[in-house]
């Protein structure tokens, strides 16, 4: 398509792209206003752009053309979800309709009840699954009830859960959880239950920090949920605290974290280590054309190094750790990922639990303006997009983990016997307690039964479970 588009990533600059005819922007009708922002957008930013026939650059001649192609979509998620590769390929990108609900979740405020739970299917079974509870969130309704870390449900408002209705039953507002017995393995209905009612929450991701005394070692150990912005003063200090108990190890619990913020994570690493200031942490791989005007113009743009600072420019608190220990699940994915792939050429990492969710694509919020940024607004609708744009890969080069990164120690949780977070007693804390005391000389795997893995709270809102950029 001949065009010339002005555009901002989520820089200072103004870069035009691609084709150097001016684009007739004025011929696009006002009623396809919302596709032609999806379309210029995705044309631009889409990782796979060069893969999708209808995102070509040369696609269309002109904006009548693209005019006349918009016209055959009425609904605008339509057009984004023609507009991605194969589903096996792009399984994260995703359009709302608000923005405001968007960067909710992006900053970890969601209309939530406080239960964060996993999801399995029954032993034996295609079709039928149950949930247990990961952990509650603090202030929030199921906070105020009797539910807590380790209940099982198998039902909700009387309804059996299965692989089909999960999704429509547990998005309800209010629902009631019915609850059952985690019997040798099997799902027994107990005949309690519990009803929920979601509101506004914001979740702070330093979910527990503690201390633990082994020998001649001081064990410090923190359960981080969410790589949020907004939150880093609170991890931050969360490293002042492990740091003034002088520990000389570090657990670092990401069993429930499926991703959040590049930025954040890039400065997570920079407090378990410290001594890497200014060397590269991770490196962004956009698509070619966007790639190509990059590596003439600014290449350290998509590169991310090492930091001595938060995003307020405070100071971190840095551990110098030469070693880790990272308890990991099905549900560690995205920028948690990106902390274990990154740290790797610099310091060993040690990760106990399941293998990870293989997630290594990130993404970025396009707001419908002339440079996709969130200013300027076209103040006729809310609707905004976060398509995946990039790949990250580690110093050593190395960033294709999408069928998850292997656990160096299996350990599965029990979940007749979860344990309490933050105690000693706590399964996989002690196992790794252990694994430290004995300098990794210990038997692999606590030989559970295996639950085929489904999906999870933070999966029902896509973004949970996403790895991005600030577009700023």
């Amino acid at each position: 398509m001949k065009k010339f588009i002005l555009i901002s990533l989520f820089f200072s600059l103004f870069i035009s792209t691609i084709s150097c005819e001016k684009q007739d922007d004025l011929e696009v009708p006002d009623d396809l206003r919302i596709n032609d922002f999806i379309w210029k957008g995705m044309n631009l930013y889409y990782l796979w752009q060069k893969d999708v026939t209808n995102l070509a650059d040369d696609r269309f001649e002109n904006q009548n053309q693209l005019n006349s192609f918009l016209k055959n979509y009425s609904n605008p998620t339509s057009l984004f979800n023609s507009l991605r590769t194969n589903n096996s390929i792009d399984r994260f990108s995703v359009i709302y309709s608000d923005y405001s609900v968007l960067e909710g979740v992006l900053s970890g405020n969601t209309l939530n009840n406080g239960v964060d739970y996993g999801l399995r299917y029954k032993s034996g079974s295609t079709m039928d699954i149950f949930g247990w509870v990961r952990y509650i969130l603090p202030n929030s309704d199921a906070s105020t009830k009797n539910i807590q870390r380790g209940d099982i449900f198998y039902a909700v408002n009387g309804t059996a859960l299965t692989a089909s209705n999960y999704q429509s039953l547990l998005s309800q507002t209010s629902y009631t959880l019915n609850l059952a017995d985690f019997d040798n393995g099997n799902i027994t209905p107990n005949g309690e239950s519990v009803t929920l009612t979601k509101t506004s929450l914001s979740e702070n991701p330093v979910y527990n920090t503690s201390t633990f005394t082994q020998g001649d070692k001081k064990i410090g150990y923190l359960m981080y949920n969410g790589f949020y912005p907004s939150y880093e003063s609170q991890l931050n200090d969360a490293f002042a605290n492990l740091k003034n108990q002088n520990i000389t190890d570090l657990i670092l619990d990401l069993r429930y974290n499926s991703g959040g913020s590049i930025a954040t994570a890039t400065r997570l690493a920079s407090m378990i280590t410290g001594q890497f200031t200014g060397q590269l942490f991770a490196k962004q791989q956009w698509n070619e054309k966007l790639e190509n005007y990059w590596a003439n113009n600014n290449p350290s743009q998509f590169v991310n190094n090492f930091t001595n600072t938060i995003g307020n420019g405070t100071a971190i608190n840095k551990l110098n750790l030469s070693k880790i220990y990272i308890l990991t699940s099905r549900s560690t994915a995205s920028a948690s990922e990106l902390v274990i792939n990154g740290l790797k050429p610099y310091i060993e990492v040690v990760q106990i639990g399941d293998k990870t969710t293989g997630k290594n694509v990130g993404s970025v919020t396009l707001y419908d303006s002339p440079n996709f940024k969130k200013e300027n607004l076209n103040p006729n609708h809310k609707y905004a997009m976060q398509p995946l744009v990039l790949k990250t890969i580690n110093a050593a080069g190395f960033g294709d983990y999408q069928t998850g990164l292997l656990a160096n120690f299996e350990f599965l949780e029990d979940y007749g016997n979860l344990g309490i977070i933050g105690n000693q007693s706590e399964p996989m804390i002690n196992y790794t307690l252990n694994l430290i005391s004995n300098g990794n000389r210990i038997s692999n795997q606590n030989n559970l039964k295996k639950f085929k893995h489904l999906s999870d709270a933070k999966e029902l809102e896509p973004l949970r479970s996403e790895m991005y950029i600030e577009n700023k």
